[in-house]
């Protein structure tokens, strides 16, 4: 608070030695003071703007790090340039009002809420600087820094509320504690979100649940694509087709979602689909059938090797291979099968140090899926895709070739060709 000093006031002393009433020197001796100290305020916010301002921003130029621009940036240099000007009023303002002490006590509460606003002006601009400081190191460019953010900053502007509020009030920070103690049900409720988002945030940081630049896939909310700003109240995601979604970041924690990261940290993208195999065109396969397939060169020595084993179980066993189901027998679906993992295997695009298999799974009443389960050594979106596709437009073309057929729902024109074999009119 600002208090009243007891000074000589030469200025009056002179308009009372040159004949000038006590009332009119007083009021002319109060008004050039404020002029003057006008002019002194214009001053010290020039030489703030202009010198300390301007020499800062030399300065951040010459130095190797990048906080000191950073600093820049947030006008940091600037608010503390205004504390000048303050320490000026502070100083001139009770010699020039000491026959006030009505106006002093207002001016004295005003001058001191500035303060307060500048004192966090200050910290917001340092805090910021010291973020986007460390969003540059590579340890910490990934973390939801600006959710520390939002919550320093919280506290601070609380601690900034109570002393405002015990300044205008004239009670102590104390009292106004105790009384804000009593009404911390409201609050509770007021902040439930901030809380919980605070809550969140720490164990999104501390769990490494999500980073900046994820990609995550939040059915509920309908967000697929890669996580841009992680703040205290919510998560902002750009979805593939650059349109933006925002999800409450409690949610990261109170519902499941999808994150990619793994995929893209590992050295291969997955790649799971099947093959519906019609299940009237799988076959026995016999020997003269078998000669034909020893010509492609995956699967010849499969094969061989396959028939040797087939021959000895039936030679032993005395198995009457003549009738079609007695014994062990290769069939076209077993050749196919066998013909996809090794094309696979041989496939340049294929990781061959993670999985790779294809097996059967339940027969159904769309046929028989042959699922293909690989990773592509491509993990780029674009480039993924055209990988599957290539390995899945060879396998299909591949498919008559043993003698297998698809299985697809009927078409108009199956349909069409089915009523001509029944010779059924057309109208």
């Amino acid at each position: 608070m600002i208090q009243p000093t007891e000074t000589v006031s030469y200025l009056e002393n002179y308009f009372l030695e040159s004949g000038m009433s006590k009332e009119t020197a007083h009021f002319l001796d109060l008004g050039i003071s404020t002029l003057v100290l006008i002019i002194l305020l214009f001053i010290c916010f020039f030489i703030t703007k202009k010198i300390i301002i301007r020499a800062f921003g030399i300065f951040s130029l010459k130095t190797k790090t990048t906080f000191d621009d950073y600093l820049v940036q947030s006008n940091f240099p600037k608010y503390v340039g205004y504390i000048l000007p303050v320490l000026l009023v502070i100083f001139a303002v009770p010699v020039i009002y000491d026959d006030y002490p009505r106006f002093l006590s207002i001016f004295g509460s005003i001058i001191d809420i500035y303060i307060v606003f500048l004192v966090v002006l200050i910290i917001r601009s340092f805090i910021r600087s010291f973020i986007k400081y460390l969003k540059t190191l590579d340890k910490l460019k990934d973390k939801p820094l600006d959710s520390f953010t939002q919550v320093i900053m919280i506290f601070v502007w609380l601690i900034a509320f109570v002393f405002i509020f015990s300044e205008l009030t004239g009670k102590s920070v104390l009292e106004f504690l105790i009384t804000l103690g009593a009404a911390s049900a409201i609050i509770l409720l007021i902040f439930k979100d901030t809380i919980l988002g605070f809550v969140a945030s720490i164990q999104v940081s501390v769990n490494d649940i999500v980073r900046l630049g994820d990609w995550i896939t939040f059915d509920k909310f309908g967000a697929d694509g890669f996580v841009t700003e992680i703040n205290l109240a919510t998560v902002k995601v750009q979805n593939w087709d650059k349109t933006y979604t925002t999800i409450p970041t409690y949610s990261l924690i109170s519902d499941s979602f999808q994150n990619w990261r793994g995929m893209e940290e590992s050295p291969g993208r997955r790649v799971k689909r099947a093959l519906l195999i019609k299940q009237s065109s799988v076959k026995f396969l016999a020997k003269d059938e078998l000669e034909k397939f020893k010509d492609v060169h995956l699967i010849k020595d499969y094969i061989e090797e396959r028939q040797n084993i087939i021959d000895d179980y039936n030679k032993i066993n005395n198995i009457k291979t003549e009738i079609l189901v007695n014994g062990r027998k290769q069939t076209n679906l077993g050749l196919f099968r066998q013909y996809t993992e090794a094309y696979l295997k041989q496939h340049p695009m294929v990781n061959k140090e993670m999985w790779v298999i294809v097996r059967h799974l339940n027969p159904g009443i769309h046929g028989i899926p042959l699922e293909l389960y690989f990773f592509s050594s491509d993990k780029r979106w674009a480039y993924y895709e055209v990988v599957a596709a290539d390995i899945f437009e060879h396998l299909i073309a591949s498919v008559s070739f043993f003698g297998l057929k698809l299985f697809e729902a009927p078409s108009g024109d199956d349909i069409i060709k089915f009523s001509e074999t029944l010779n059924l009119p057309k109208d």
